[in-house]
């Protein structure tokens, strides 16, 4: 089973768009971002999901808008 970065990474790919994955470690960037539930989801500054892990469909849906 692939780790779950790799495969949103690999969505992406799969979607031909061309996006920078990071992952927030720092309490308090995360703090800074109102985020009350991890895993925290954000996409150009804008909060698209909390508390859970977005799927690569989901994921290609969000990226497209």
């Amino acid at each position: 089973m692939q780790e779950p970065d790799e495969e949103r990474r690999e969505g992406g790919c799969r979607a031909c768009i061309q996006a920078e994955i990071v992952k927030v470690d720092s309490i308090q960037e995360i703090m800074n971002r109102g985020v009350m539930m991890t895993p925290a989801l954000y996409i150009d500054g804008e909060s698209k999901m909390m508390g859970k892990t977005a799927t690569v469909e989901e994921l290609k849906r969000m990226l497209k808008k």
